[in-house]
């Protein structure tokens, strides 16, 4: 699977944007789908992240009631809709696929060396 990211951009503290990782060569729905950013001078941390098949879904505390990730099947793309946005949100955004057998069931992998192919990453930067 090829992932593409796009939907990034400026955005004053309180906005919002709308990430999209698109997919090819492959059908989404045997794919855990990560969304992780990267800040200047920081570790790449994981957002968010769903199990396309069955819609299960996990985030990290610093998003949750603000982010929410939601998969298109049609168009075998997943989103990261984001809200309320606020300037340590900033960094550049990256979608990453693992596939879903590699795991035991109800398990969401959460870190970077758990998934095996990655987009280029869409930057976000949200000004205060």
């Amino acid at each position: 699977v090829q992932l593409v990211e796009s939907g990034g951009g400026l955005v004053q503290a309180g906005g919002s944007l709308r990430l999209s990782c698109a997919a090819s060569g492959s059908s989404l729905n045997d794919y855990i789908i990560g969304w992780f950013r990267q800040a200047p001078g920081k570790e790449r941390e994981g957002v968010s992240c769903i199990n396309t098949k069955d819609g299960r879904s996990h985030y990290v505390d610093s998003v949750k009631g603000r982010f929410t990730i939601s998969t298109d099947v049609a168009k075998n793309t997943v989103y990261l809709q984001m809200n309320s946005l606020k300037p340590e949100d900033t960094a550049i955004y990256y979608c990453a696929a693992v596939r879903s057998s590699w795991f035991p069931n109800h398990y969401l992998p959460y870190s970077t060396d758990e998934y095996g192919t990655w987009g280029q990453g869409t930057q976000v930067i949200v000004s205060s």
